[in-house]
């Protein structure tokens, strides 16, 4: 019913039609927002963790502790969201052919931005890093950049795949 209304205005008024094919303008794709929100779910894990060592904890405390949960499950579906969007609109046949492996990493990536939203195991949260570094190292291969791991400079200081860029 309602198509049936905007087709109808559409022969009344004549709207120019307008297309998008991307999530993001074409070529400023890049996985760092994925690392960092990575890094970021270990981190509130390990916040998390501090947080459960205590016999009790105050309100305030409590409080803290809701907000850091949410945060996380926030920013573990960012992850799933950036991965998904750059796999989405970038990769292509050309990527694909050069890694075959890719959407298997996507899904990994998916299934295990979903355990970091679902528990408090520090070792997803590094197995998360992990998978998404190795996304990061393939699509910039993918662009003819090459890569390094160096150790991000803040907590949880953990290795980060960085393009070499200059």
């Amino acid at each position: 019913m309602i198509h049936g209304i905007f087709k109808q205005l559409d022969a009344i008024c004549q709207f120019s039609a307008v297309d998008a094919h991307c999530d993001i303008p074409c070529k400023i794709y890049d996985p760092q927002i994925a690392q960092i929100a990575a890094l970021s779910v270990i981190r509130f894990i390990d916040l998390i963790q501090e947080l459960a060592e205590k016999d009790s904890l105050s309100l305030a405390e409590q409080a803290l502790l809701g907000r850091l949960v949410q945060e996380k499950e926030t920013h573990a579906a960012k992850v799933k969201e950036e991965v998904r969007v750059i796999w989405g609109d970038y990769f292509k046949q050309p990527q694909f052919d050069q890694f075959p492996n890719t959407n298997e990493l996507v899904h990994s990536i998916m299934l295990t931005g979903s355990a970091c939203k679902q528990n408090i195991a520090r070792e997803n949260g590094e197995k998360l890093l992990t998978l998404v570094n190795e996304f990061a190292a393939s699509f910039w291969a993918t662009k003819g950049v090459e890569t390094f791991a160096a150790e991000c400079s803040y907590p949880p200081a953990m290795q980060v795949t960085y393009p070499k860029l200059g």
